[in-house]
């Protein structure tokens, strides 16, 4: 019966647009809560306090649904169509994460999730609690004990059959699923995600120092970034690609089933002049359902004026200059700083 439902809902998740199905049991990740300790330790959350705090389920998805049996660990692609590094060789231009270009991920996860979860009572009964990055679930641990990826060198889940450009998802039950094995390593000897790390974030293969990653200082830390690592942004304004794009078994990458992951045409390379005008509002407006809304106007435009400072373009001076005096410290530190390197 486990297996022949697993094989069931393994059709069902593909049917749903999702590109691999794998089950683990929530118990399967025991190296977790070493893991993450020795993470908090050592201070790489930087200013993501919540990591601290929510220890105890992040490290044991055992605990965070004691009735959970099972966990059924999803992967989606969103996979660019086209070199998703072009943009950062274009100094006047911001640099977007492949997967903020469009439609916020978080959504269209879950929709799918939810409509995966109610197949799966229909057919067979049980509970299930559906998670995609809102909750603390060790996804990508999982997604290695479920034997959907390995945690590369670069932490992100990599698979040898669609690279490393994937949202992950989960669906607990208390339904009794036939898990599958855990995948091993294939990374290998390849260090191409460490070497292409800007800002030097990995203390060593399989480790990031958070504090040093630029998908973190874009979106996660408040207030002003250390000028050392401001330099080292370029023109990346929010997220960051470089260790994804590097990685050699994107040669599998699948096509994204859903077209609303392809960047808006409007966020796929914008000017650097005309991001660094926008108000509250029309940041709002920009970025009506997209994740980068979560950050706000403020951090955004710190952002851009960072890629300002790093663009060599003089022409984009007065642009910083009149926002020297924002009512945001971060902001106006941020313009002062871009004017100062453009000034030379």
């Amino acid at each position: 019966m486990s297996e022949a439902l697993k094989g069931q809902v393994i059709a069902q998740a593909l049917s749903e647009g999702f590109v691999s199905c794998r089950v683990c049991r929530p118990w399967d990740v025991p190296d977790v809560p070493e893991r993450l300790a020795a993470f908090v330790e050592a201070g790489y959350h930087g200013q993501m306090g919540w990591m601290a705090e929510r220890m105890h389920w992040r490290g044991d998805p055992a605990a965070l649904w004691p009735e959970a049996r099972s966990v059924i660990m999803l992967a989606e692609s969103y996979a660019p169509a086209a070199d998703p590094m072009a943009v950062v060789g274009m100094p006047d231009r911001g640099a977007i994460s492949v997967y903020a270009r469009n439609r916020d991920y978080h959504d269209m996860v879950k929709k799918r999730l939810k409509r995966l979860a109610r197949w799966l009572i229909a057919e067979a009964g049980g509970e299930v609690k559906v998670f995609v990055d809102t909750a603390p679930v060790p996804e990508k641990a999982l997604g290695q004990a479920a034997g959907l990826g390995w945690q590369g060198k670069h932490t992100n889940l990599v698979s040898r059959d669609w690279g490393n450009w994937a949202f992950l998802g989960s669906v607990f039950t208390t339904l009794d699923l036939a898990p599958d094995g855990r995948e091993r390593d294939h990374c290998g000897s390849c260090r191409s995600c460490l070497a292409a790390c800007p800002t030097d974030a990995f203390p060593a293969p399989y480790q990031l120092d958070a504090r040093r990653c630029i998908s973190y200082l874009t979106i996660e830390h408040r207030g002003p970034v250390d000028e050392e690592l401001r330099a080292r942004m370029g023109n990346r304004i929010y997220g960051c690609d470089d260790c994804l794009a590097a990685c050699p078994w994107n040669k599998f990458a699948v096509a994204a089933s859903d077209m609303r992951y392809a960047a808006r045409p409007e966020l796929n390379s914008p000017y650097l002049a005309e991001l660094a005008m926008l108000d509250d509002a029309g940041f709002r407006s920009l970025f009506s359902g997209s994740p980068i809304k979560r950050i706000g106007r403020d951090r955004f435009v710190r952002n851009v004026l960072y890629a300002i400072g790093n663009s060599g373009e003089t022409a984009l001076r007065d642009v910083a200059a009149s926002l020297a005096d924002d009512p945001d410290p971060a902001v106006a530190d941020a313009a002062q700083w871009a004017v100062r390197r453009l000034r030379g």
